[in-house]
């Protein structure tokens, strides 16, 4: 009776060690910080010829890694970042302006790197934008 005492009780602190491990997994990446965005900046509008299919290919070489192929945070190397990278497709998300969008990928900040030169095509960075426009639901 012993042993299978001892067995139960191995097994319940295993199972309690898996659930907290997982646990502590799940909630690694933190929420992003706010992050704000120079007025001036906000206030910038997107040409009314931003290329989408251009925006597609800037996404699909220097996004989809982190933010997913939909936008959705869930990129092969997302799991290793401290910060989650954002769903692309929330109603929060939509809500911001073309010019901080445009801010925030031009600049970048901690893990999420400045396209300025990365990308040094405007309309390009542009395009970007407006492919990130196709992720709302």
């Amino acid at each position: 009776m012993k042993t299978s005492q001892k067995i139960a009780t191995l097994l319940v602190t295993a199972v309690i060690a898996v659930v907290f491990l997982l646990g502590n997994a799940v909630n690694a990446q933190a929420k992003a910080k706010p992050w704000p965005v120079p007025d001036k900046d906000k206030a910038m509008k997107s040409p009314s010829k931003a290329d989408v299919a251009v925006g597609k290919e800037m996404w699909a070489k220097h996004c989809k890694s982190c933010h997913g192929s939909k936008g959705l945070g869930d990129g092969p190397k997302a799991a290793s970042l401290k910060t989650f990278p954002g769903d692309f497709s929330s109603a929060e998300f939509q809500a911001f302006t073309d010019g901080e969008l445009f801010y925030r990928t031009d600049k970048g900040r901690d893990e999420m790197p400045g396209y300025e030169k990365k990308i040094p095509g405007v309309s390009d960075r542009w395009a970007l934008v407006a492919f990130m426009r196709t992720f709302k639901k």
